[in-house]
């Protein structure tokens, strides 16, 4: 393993002692600002998973263990609780954000309208529409916009806009519980402007060391907006660069 790996795999809290409880997987996403639920190919990004059972556990290899039951409810409980948003973001995969981290990239004022502001899919709207009261079963939903691929379409760009989230689960009869989606700005103080500052610090010191075009796929900026904001970091001096990647100078 690199320097580099070796530094990441501390940052990322693989090695040491594993997680256990759903208020360390809290304090585990605070510390690092944004996890994915699961290890992915060719994202190479913090994992709850690999927290919670080591980098060399591969999920699901044996079922539903009692590591992936653990990691499957927080993706729920966590949001619930306003521990963490979850949703499809980095990369379009589950991905968890801090609430520091989600104040910064929040793109719009806070409020239960603030789908009105974006261009969304009309079936996006729709379901913004129903959740402004509270939050509905993913199943309700699905039958709302009567067709589950364009469903399943317009969840995950509201999830890439941050408007909304998991909050719980709904116990059905039968089968696997369905998922509770509510408007972010209903469990998270969110709004009041994004800090593009803050988030690219929360990045660099995650991931130690990057480029302007990783930090610009992961938060969906222009890469010459993601350059910018590094170069901030590299004149007040809490990064490094070497014209092409930059890296993080600890406090």
């Amino acid at each position: 393993m690199t320097e580099l790996g070796r530094a990441r795999a501390a940052r990322w809290w693989v090695r040491g002692r594993r997680i256990g409880s759903i208020e360390r997987a809290g304090a585990f996403i605070d510390d690092v600002g944004f996890a994915l639920l699961f290890p992915a190919p060719r994202a190479v990004v913090p994992s709850l998973w690999e927290a919670v059972a080591g980098e060399d556990e591969e999920p699901f290899s044996s079922g539903m263990g009692k590591n992936e039951q653990r990691v499957w409810a927080w993706k729920d409980e966590l949001p619930r609780r306003g521990l963490a948003w979850y949703g499809a973001y980095l990369g379009g995969r589950g991905t968890f954000l801090s609430p520091d981290l989600l104040t910064a990239l929040y793109p719009a004022a806070g409020h239960p309208s603030d789908h009105q502001s974006l261009e969304l899919s009309p079936a996006a709207h729709e379901i913004a529409e129903a959740i402004a009261d509270e939050p509905l079963p993913s199943a309700t939903l699905r039958a709302l916009i009567g067709d589950r691929s364009r469903y399943q379409r317009a969840i995950t760009e509201l999830q890439r806009n941050l408007l909304v989230t998991t909050a719980g689960v709904h116990e059905s009869g039968s089968g696997w519980p369905a998922a509770l989606i509510a408007l972010t700005c209903e469990l998270f103080e969110v709004g009041g402007g994004t800090d593009h500052a803050l988030a690219t610090e929360q990045f660099l010191a995650t991931m130690l060391q990057t480029t302007p075009g990783e930090l610009g796929r992961a938060f969906r900026w222009p890469v010459a907006h993601a350059r910018a904001r590094l170069d901030e970091l590299a004149e007040n001096g809490r990064a490094t660069s070497d014209g092409t990647r930059y890296s993080f100078n600890q406090p």
